[in-house]
């Protein structure tokens, strides 16, 4: 049974990489210029004498407080362990700059007045949910959030998210959050809906990210990523006999498209499946209609969900 397993999983790791293969598109003519500036090395080193004078560098990372404030925060112990463990983890982020110039280049490509962003990285005590903020000119990185799924500094946190603090999803995540300045979900709160709107999101990654591969692009473990490749048609079964796709349900959102320990059907496969299911579900979806439809990523982008539904010709395999 081992051996099929890892059989399974190499299968379909072939399979995954074919079709990112298909989607790459030739970006090696598109110039993309960005800086990454180190803001944590020069906040942990400075002192009262240096202090006013990055304050001024930073202006939009220092709200009004009294200087003795930061100074606490630069001694504090455990804030200066995370910076020690970032600066082992990224040391110089040469290899990170050449993924993100990659990424640049594919959004460029899609989005042809997208202007790179000023890349600042920062130590953020743990805070999970910022883990990329991208406003305006500029993309804060919180290199505290990417030290490695089995670092120590994230044993209070559940298996399900901490699997994604890897410096490889920090692409991902950029990805991600450059997806949601160039679309706006749909404000019909329909079950298809809303799995279609995390479809679109999805593909826009496969777009800008050919390489990556498909669990890294969801956040999910090879394993998790095979019981959805394996299942497809059991979940699929399952929202069509509960009549799920057209519900206006809010419960659906917290049981199939937020990220959990594992998604709610409320029988015994809840234990083994991944949560977001409805996103992966959407994803495939997709995938299906970009593939049997002549569209551009920007026609997707405005096409409602119904359409693509019924153009989708989606049929998971059994």
């Amino acid at each position: 049974m081992n051996r099929l397993l890892i059989v399974t999983i190499v299968l379909l790791f072939v399979v995954s990489c074919k079709k990112e293969i298909a989607k790459k598109v030739d970006v090696s003519n598109i110039n993309v210029t960005f800086s990454v500036d180190r803001f944590e090395k020069k906040f942990y080193k400075a002192n009262e004498t240096t202090l006013p004078s990055l304050k001024k560098e930073f202006p939009y990372l220092f709200p009004v407080q009294n200087d003795s404030v930061w100074l606490n925060k630069i001694k504090d112990k455990e804030e200066r362990e995370l910076y020690k463990k970032s600066q082992v983890v990224f040391r110089d982020f040469e290899n990170e700059k050449t993924q993100i110039e990659d990424l640049f280049k594919h959004v460029k490509y899609f989005h042809p007045n997208f202007e790179p962003p000023k890349i600042v990285t920062l130590i953020t005590n743990l805070d999970y949910q910022n883990k990329i903020v991208y406003a305006d000119s500029l993309m804060f990185v919180s290199l505290d959030m990417y030290l490695g799924k089995n670092s120590e500094v994230y044993q209070d946190f559940p298996v399900y998210l901490s699997q994604s603090f890897d410096k490889s999803q920090l692409v991902v995540d950029m990805a991600s959050a450059i997806s949601d300045r160039y679309y706006t979900e749909d404000k019909s709160r329909q079950f298809l809906d809303m799995v279609i709107d995390a479809g679109k999101k999805m593909y826009m990654i496969d777009s800008y990210l050919p390489s990556v591969s498909d669990a890294k692009k969801i956040g999910y473990n090879e394993a998790e990523y095979v019981w959805a490749m394996n299942n497809e048609s059991q979940i699929w079964k399952y929202f069509i006999e509960n009549e799920m796709l057209y519900s206006t349900d809010s419960g659906l959102y917290d049981r199939f498209m937020a990220n959990g320990p594992f998604s709610k059907f409320y029988i015994d496969i809840d234990k083994e499946s991944p949560g977001k299911i409805g996103v992966w579900l959407g994803w495939q979806i997709v995938r299906s209609y970009m593939k049997n439809n002549e569209v551009t990523l920007q026609q997707l982008l405005q096409t409602d969900a119904e359409e693509i539904f019924k153009k989708s010709k989606y049929k998971p395999k059994k």
